[in-house]
């Protein structure tokens, strides 16, 4: 083991292992949401949500380990987390907006773009000339 983590206060240590077993399932879980489900939009979903939560766990319990192994406060993951926590949806929105907008034009409707009807395909309309 490490110097730090034998120094570990024995409240930390629980504390980070939980952090670190829950962030490691929430990731497994979203891991098998990505692979399981049987369409684009549905298989973006589970990533997109769990990765910000499974992330922020393993990051808040890095940031407690070496914080109370140095005994002073660490702050690099706070950093990565807000850079996640704000880029990581962003980025599965313009994914899936880019996949609503293909599948528009294209004229798919079995893809899932069309449920709900928000955003209708016209009856007569195939797809749009280029």
């Amino acid at each position: 083991m490490s110097e730090a983590a034998m120094q570990l206060p024995l409240w930390a240590a629980l504390l980070v292992s939980v952090l670190l077993v829950v962030g490691g399932a929430i990731c497994v879980i979203g891991a098998l949401g990505l692979m399981r489900l049987p369409t684009f939009y549905q298989r973006v979903h589970g990533p997109a949500i769990t990765v910000s939560l499974g992330a922020g766990c393993l990051l808040v319990a890095s940031m407690l380990f070496f914080s109370a192994g140095q005994q002073r406060l660490v702050l690099h993951e706070v950093v990565i987390t807000l850079f996640v926590l704000l880029t990581a949806p962003v980025v599965s929105m313009m994914v899936m907006r880019a996949a609503v907008y293909r599948d528009l034009q294209t004229g798919r409707r079995d893809s899932g773009a069309a449920a709900g009807d928000v955003y209708p395909f016209s009856q007569d309309a195939g797809p749009p000339a280029p």
